[in-house]
Protein backbone atom coordinates (compact mmCIF):
# COMPACT_ATOMS: atom_id res chain seq x y z
CA UNK A 1 0.00 0.00 0.00
CA UNK A 2 2.91 2.20 0.77
CA UNK A 3 4.46 1.81 -2.67
CA UNK A 4 0.89 2.40 -4.52
CA UNK A 5 0.63 5.20 -2.02
CA UNK A 6 3.79 7.34 -3.20
CA UNK A 7 3.51 6.27 -7.08
CA UNK A 8 -0.06 8.07 -7.01
CA UNK A 9 1.51 10.66 -5.50
CA UNK A 10 4.11 10.91 -7.73
CA UNK A 11 2.01 10.75 -11.15
CA UNK A 12 -0.12 13.33 -10.14
CA UNK A 13 2.50 15.45 -8.93
CA UNK A 14 4.13 15.09 -12.16
CA UNK A 15 0.68 15.76 -13.75
CA UNK A 16 -0.07 19.19 -12.08
CA UNK A 17 4.45 19.75 -13.09
CA UNK A 18 3.29 19.38 -16.81
CA UNK A 19 0.38 21.28 -16.50
CA UNK A 20 2.32 24.29 -15.15
CA UNK A 21 4.85 24.09 -17.02
CA UNK A 22 1.98 24.79 -19.75
CA UNK A 23 0.55 27.23 -18.14
CA UNK A 24 3.94 29.50 -18.37
CA UNK A 25 4.20 29.01 -22.29
CA UNK A 26 0.58 30.38 -22.51
CA UNK A 27 1.74 32.95 -20.12
CA UNK A 28 4.24 33.57 -22.70
CA UNK A 29 2.31 33.41 -26.21
CA UNK A 30 -1.10 32.16 -25.62
CA UNK A 31 -2.30 35.71 -24.39
CA UNK A 32 -1.72 39.46 -25.16
CA UNK A 33 -1.16 40.75 -21.46
CA UNK A 34 0.46 43.66 -20.74
CA UNK A 35 2.88 44.40 -17.75
CA UNK A 36 1.41 45.15 -14.88
CA UNK A 37 3.78 46.78 -11.65
CA UNK A 38 1.89 45.96 -8.89
CA UNK A 39 1.33 47.50 -5.63
CA UNK A 40 1.03 46.14 -1.94
CA UNK A 41 -1.10 49.41 -1.19
CA UNK A 42 -4.21 48.11 -3.38
CA UNK A 43 -3.04 44.91 -2.89
CA UNK A 44 -2.29 44.49 -6.69
CA UNK A 45 -0.56 41.71 -8.19
CA UNK A 46 2.35 42.11 -10.50
CA UNK A 47 1.75 40.59 -14.17
CA UNK A 48 4.61 40.05 -16.37
CA UNK A 49 4.19 41.06 -19.93
CA UNK A 50 3.35 38.42 -23.13
CA UNK A 51 6.01 37.98 -25.81
CA UNK A 52 3.66 40.15 -27.85
CA UNK A 53 4.07 43.04 -25.97
CA UNK A 54 7.63 42.86 -26.14
CA UNK A 55 7.76 42.96 -30.02
CA UNK A 56 8.23 46.56 -31.28
CA UNK A 57 5.50 48.27 -33.00
CA UNK A 58 7.31 48.61 -36.40
CA UNK A 59 7.92 44.84 -36.44
CA UNK A 60 3.80 44.11 -35.87
CA UNK A 61 2.11 43.39 -39.02
CA UNK A 62 -2.04 43.42 -39.06
CA UNK A 63 -2.75 41.31 -41.15
CA UNK A 64 -6.43 41.95 -41.71
CA UNK A 65 -7.03 46.25 -41.11
CA UNK A 66 -8.18 45.35 -37.83
CA UNK A 67 -9.86 42.71 -38.58
CA UNK A 68 -9.14 39.06 -39.30
CA UNK A 69 -7.96 37.72 -42.03
CA UNK A 70 -5.76 34.52 -43.53
CA UNK A 71 -2.09 34.37 -43.32
CA UNK A 72 -0.64 35.23 -46.34
CA UNK A 73 2.76 35.02 -47.93
CA UNK A 74 2.95 38.19 -48.47
CA UNK A 75 2.26 39.13 -44.98
CA UNK A 76 5.21 37.05 -43.36
CA UNK A 77 7.28 38.91 -46.19
CA UNK A 78 6.38 42.14 -44.71
CA UNK A 79 6.60 40.83 -40.88
CA UNK A 80 10.39 39.65 -42.14
CA UNK A 81 11.22 42.71 -43.88
CA UNK A 82 9.98 45.13 -41.14
CA UNK A 83 12.88 42.80 -38.79
CA UNK A 84 15.26 42.73 -41.41
CA UNK A 85 15.54 46.34 -41.95
CA UNK A 86 15.15 47.13 -37.57
CA UNK A 87 18.46 44.74 -37.69
CA UNK A 88 16.61 41.48 -36.62
CA UNK A 89 17.78 38.14 -38.11
CA UNK A 90 14.81 35.76 -37.09
CA UNK A 91 15.12 32.46 -37.61
CA UNK A 92 11.74 30.50 -36.39
CA UNK A 93 8.21 31.02 -38.15
CA UNK A 94 6.15 30.16 -35.05
CA UNK A 95 2.51 29.48 -36.07
CA UNK A 96 -0.79 27.81 -34.87
CA UNK A 97 -1.55 24.33 -35.95
CA UNK A 98 -4.14 25.12 -38.55
CA UNK A 99 -2.05 27.99 -40.25
CA UNK A 100 0.23 25.35 -41.25
CA UNK A 101 -1.94 24.00 -43.93
CA UNK A 102 -1.65 27.57 -45.32
CA UNK A 103 1.70 27.63 -45.20
CA UNK A 104 2.21 24.06 -47.27
CA UNK A 105 -0.05 25.58 -49.91
CA UNK A 106 2.68 28.10 -50.75
CA UNK A 107 4.36 25.38 -52.94
CA UNK A 108 1.20 25.64 -55.27
CA UNK A 109 2.28 28.59 -56.32
CA UNK A 110 3.06 28.80 -59.90
CA UNK A 111 6.81 28.39 -60.15
CA UNK A 112 7.62 25.85 -57.44
CA UNK A 113 8.32 22.71 -57.25
CA UNK A 114 8.04 20.14 -55.08
CA UNK A 115 9.70 16.95 -54.77
CA UNK A 116 8.56 13.70 -54.80
CA UNK A 117 10.26 10.08 -53.23
CA UNK A 118 9.24 7.09 -55.41
CA UNK A 119 10.73 4.97 -53.40
CA UNK A 120 9.20 4.76 -50.08
CA UNK A 121 5.71 6.24 -52.39
CA UNK A 122 5.69 9.23 -49.51
CA UNK A 123 3.45 12.35 -50.15
CA UNK A 124 4.76 15.26 -48.04
CA UNK A 125 2.16 17.88 -47.54
CA UNK A 126 4.14 19.80 -45.17
CA UNK A 127 6.94 23.04 -45.77
CA UNK A 128 9.43 22.97 -42.48
CA UNK A 129 11.87 25.91 -43.80
CA UNK A 130 10.83 29.15 -45.57
CA UNK A 131 13.60 30.75 -47.60
CA UNK A 132 12.87 34.55 -48.81
CA UNK A 133 15.20 37.25 -49.33
CA UNK A 134 15.58 37.85 -45.89
CA UNK A 135 17.27 34.87 -44.65
CA UNK A 136 15.14 31.31 -44.05
CA UNK A 137 12.74 30.73 -41.01
CA UNK A 138 12.42 27.31 -39.78
CA UNK A 139 8.10 26.38 -39.31
CA UNK A 140 7.42 25.74 -35.83
CA UNK A 141 3.52 24.88 -34.71
CA UNK A 142 2.31 25.94 -31.17
CA UNK A 143 -0.43 24.72 -30.13
CA UNK A 144 -0.45 26.89 -26.94
CA UNK A 145 -0.38 30.33 -28.64
CA UNK A 146 -2.91 32.55 -29.89
CA UNK A 147 -4.63 31.97 -32.66
CA UNK A 148 -4.55 35.21 -34.31
CA UNK A 149 -0.75 35.81 -34.07
CA UNK A 150 2.90 34.53 -35.84
CA UNK A 151 5.75 34.95 -34.59
CA UNK A 152 9.06 35.69 -36.53
CA UNK A 153 11.71 35.14 -33.53
CA UNK A 154 15.00 35.05 -32.76
CA UNK A 155 15.46 32.34 -29.95
CA UNK A 156 18.76 34.02 -29.20
CA UNK A 157 16.61 37.61 -28.29
CA UNK A 158 14.67 35.90 -25.48
CA UNK A 159 15.35 35.38 -21.76
CA UNK A 160 13.16 33.39 -19.30
CA UNK A 161 13.76 35.69 -15.72
CA UNK A 162 13.36 33.12 -13.05
CA UNK A 163 12.41 34.66 -9.79
CA UNK A 164 11.56 31.77 -8.09
CA UNK A 165 11.93 28.24 -9.52
CA UNK A 166 9.44 25.64 -9.63
CA UNK A 167 9.38 24.01 -6.63
CA UNK A 168 6.76 22.30 -4.34
CA UNK A 169 6.01 22.01 -0.51
CA UNK A 170 4.31 19.66 1.94
CA UNK A 171 1.58 20.86 3.35
CA UNK A 172 -0.07 19.80 6.24
CA UNK A 173 -2.66 16.31 5.97
CA UNK A 174 -6.00 15.42 5.97
CA UNK A 175 -6.87 11.78 6.31
CA UNK A 176 -4.49 9.73 4.16
CA UNK A 177 -4.11 11.99 1.82
CA UNK A 178 -0.50 14.39 0.83
CA UNK A 179 -0.88 18.03 -0.63
CA UNK A 180 1.82 20.04 -1.99
CA UNK A 181 2.28 23.02 -3.35
CA UNK A 182 3.23 24.00 -6.62
CA UNK A 183 4.47 27.42 -7.54
CA UNK A 184 6.64 29.44 -10.00
CA UNK A 185 6.96 33.18 -10.52
CA UNK A 186 8.98 34.66 -13.89
CA UNK A 187 8.30 36.55 -16.66
CA UNK A 188 9.57 36.61 -20.01
CA UNK A 189 12.59 39.07 -21.69
CA UNK A 190 13.28 40.13 -25.17
CA UNK A 191 16.57 41.47 -25.20
CA UNK A 192 16.05 43.45 -28.49
CA UNK A 193 12.21 44.43 -29.17
CA UNK A 194 13.25 44.93 -32.93
CA UNK A 195 14.82 41.70 -33.03
CA UNK A 196 11.74 39.60 -33.71
CA UNK A 197 8.41 40.08 -35.37
CA UNK A 198 4.86 39.04 -35.26
CA UNK A 199 1.92 39.19 -37.43
CA UNK A 200 -1.90 39.83 -35.49
CA UNK A 201 -5.13 40.00 -36.60
CA UNK A 202 -4.95 36.34 -38.14
CA UNK A 203 -8.36 34.29 -38.17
Amino acid sequence: MINDHMTNTNDQLGKALKELKRDIEFAYVGQDNAAVAGNASGPVAREMASASQLIASGNTIDAGGDATNPMTEAKILDAHEACYNAGGDPSLLMIKPSDSEIVAGFTASSGRNRTFNDENKTLTAAVDILVNSYGTLKVVLNRHQMSTHAFLLDPTMWRSAVLRPVSRTLLSKTGDSDKHFCVYEGGLIHLNQSASAQINGLS
